[in-house]
């Protein structure tokens, strides 16, 4: 695969975006391009360039949320994170204003998975483990269980779970951006890299 071949169309799609009205839908295409640019970036071996992308993309995810997101676009705050985490950059910031904006008491399950990480991130786990508990229903068994054995600080639970939820992404057929790299293992990762956990 070529990556820098889907780092440079990312990047294009990104530029022409900016000369764009930048209003709450064409922010969240913006962010889009620079989450590929930047996990191309990352899949090509740049990591110093991957993370400028990320980062490029947190901001433009929180960007879109100000802009007059539905109060249940959740994946907006989860992408900034995850984007912070792969990056090696600090999301705390990021962390907190996804707690101030309600993700605990979401309703939805996704809702509580932002703010889930948003507690790992702040190493609030003992908040993060109960709230990982209440990821059930729809929500994908295997990155609950992850984010669950981070909390917990369990290696043998999180390697299992973590093994799965990237079984699970290599049996996917669509990836955002159409790039194939396992964002959200890369990101649990980075949250249990700081407890060390394997």
């Amino acid at each position: 695969m070529d990556w820098r071949e889907r780092y440079e169309r990312a990047a294009t799609r990104y530029a022409a975006g900016e000369a764009r009205e930048l209003d709450e839908r064409q922010l969240v295409q913006l962010a889009n391009a620079a989450w590929a640019a930047g996990l191309s970036l990352w899949a090509a071996g740049d990591r110093d360039g991957a993370g400028e992308w990320l980062q490029r993309s947190a901001v433009r995810y929180r960007e879109s949320w100000d802009a007059g997101a539905a109060t249940d676009a959740w994946g907006r705050p989860i992408g900034a994170m995850k984007a912070l985490l792969i990056a090696g950059a600090g999301a705390e910031e990021v962390a907190r204003w996804t707690l101030d904006i309600g993700a605990a008491q979401a309703e939805s399950p996704i809702g509580r998975y932002a703010a889930s990480l948003a507690l790992l991130v702040l190493s609030r786990d003992e908040e993060a483990a109960l709230l990982a508990e209440s990821l059930t229903g729809e929500f994908p068994d295997d990155v609950a269980a992850a984010v669950g054995a981070i909390a917990r600080h369990d290696s043998a639970s999180y390697a299992e779970a973590v093994e799965r939820v990237r079984r699970s992404f290599d049996d996917r057929g669509d990836f955002l951006e159409d790039v194939p790299v396992p964002d959200t293992a890369l990101a649990l990762d980075a949250l249990a890299a700081r407890r060390g956990l394997s």
